[in-house]
This record gives C-alpha cells, structure tokens and sequence, in this order.
C-alpha cells in the first residue's frame, strides 16, 4: 500500500509565510508597489515563483497582506501604549508618537505614491487603518489629558480625533509631502506638536515640552 503524500506541517507553512510577507514588506517599504515583483522575491528566498503563488495568489494580495499586518500591529502596539494604566497622558502621547512615528521612518513618500497610482486599491486599505485607528487613539489620549489637567476641559474629544484624522489625511498626500518637503515622519512630529499645543493647557504644555526635550537628549534606539 502506498504511503500517504507528506504534507507540511501547519507551523512550516506558517513560516514560511511570515517570511515571504517580511521580504515583501521590506521590498514594498524599499522600493514601492511598482518595483514589487515575484521574480525578485523568489530569487531573494530561495524559493520558486510556484511556493510564493501556493502562499499568495497575486502580488495585490501579497502587498494586501502586508498592509493588513502592519495595520493589526500598529493597533496592538498603541493598544499596549495606552492601556499602561502607569504612564501618564504626556507619557502617553510621546508613546504613540515613538509608536506610529518608528512606522513612518521606513516610508518614503514615494511608496504613497507609488500605491495611489498602481494600486489604489490598496492605498484604500491604508486610509481604512486610518479611519480604525486615528479617532481611538487621539480620542483616548484627549479624555486622558482632560481627566489629568493636561488638555483644556472645553474640548470636544470627539470633534478632536476628527479633526486630526482629516489634518493628517491630507498632511501626508504625495503631492503635500512634495511641497513641504518633508518626510512622513517628520510631518507627523510636526503636526503633533502644532495640534496638542492648542489644546494643552499650560501645566501639560509645559510637561510636553519638558518630555520632547528629554526626548532629544536621548533618543530611543
């Protein structure tokens, strides 16, 4: 009787996704949508174009993926941030800054580009992380400050969290980005310290600032 084929295991196969999906975001990252190819992956992971196509059925659904997985991560990263029941707001927002910013260092802005005009699809999953995350996360924060004396007791968390969602949205549009110069990272810096210094008062102004300065004195590795 012949033996039964041999399949692998669940935690192989898993494996070898996650490494497929770790070269594929560092090409995406790298080099954008366009320059994406299962040629080069293959060639990079020793593996045949047939291994890469058994994981993913098209490069849309390997970059599909990629996004989904960076956006899961962020969400768990900021969740861990805000949930530490020890750190203070100023603490806080400097974690999510540290958090989101860490992400945009690795993103030129020609990747958005890149995306808007070969795979708008995709870019859409981009703005639905966007739309999951931004509201939460800047509507936690805000409660926080107001409940800590560290944002002005008047503003509206709600009207907040939107207002940055759609600052940001448009802060990091290619065609933005070409203007002032700027990378994705250095934007959200910028733009954070701009908003929250309009709704801190002068005690969370004041222990912002003194956490930026600590900051820049030691960076986080």
């Amino acid at each position: 009787m012949p033996s039964p084929p041999v399949t692998p295991s669940m935690s192989a196969v898993a494996a070898s996704r996650a490494r497929i999906l770790e070269a594929a975001r560092t090409h995406l990252f790298a080099y954008g949508f366009s320059a994406l190819t299962m040629d080069d992956l293959a060639g990079e992971l020793g593996m045949s174009k047939k291994t890469l196509y058994v994981h993913f059925p098209s490069k849309d659904a390997m970059a599909g993926a990629v996004l989904d997985g960076i956006g899961k991560s962020i969400r768990s990263q900021l969740e861990a941030v805000l949930s530490q029941p020890r750190l203070t707001f100023t603490q806080k927002l400097c974690g999510v800054i540290d958090v989101v910013g860490s992400l945009l260092g690795q993103v030129s802005p020609a990747i958005f580009r890149d995306l808007q005009r070969y795979a708008p699809h995709l870019y859409q999953k981009i703005e639905e992380v966007r739309q999951k995350n931004v509201p939460y996360v800047i509507g936690r924060l805000i409660r926080a400050g107001i409940a800590e004396g560290m944002v002005r007791p008047e503003i509206d968390p709600a009207f907040a969290a939107e207002f940055w969602l759609q600052a940001i949205r448009g802060l990091v549009q290619p065609v933005v980005l070409d203007r002032t110069q700027l990378t994705p990272r250095q934007t959200l810096e910028k733009a954070i310290h701009l908003f929250f210094n309009g709704l801190l008062t002068p005690a969370g102004r004041k222990d912002y600032e003194k956490h930026i300065a600590s900051r820049e004195k030691h960076p986080a590795a």
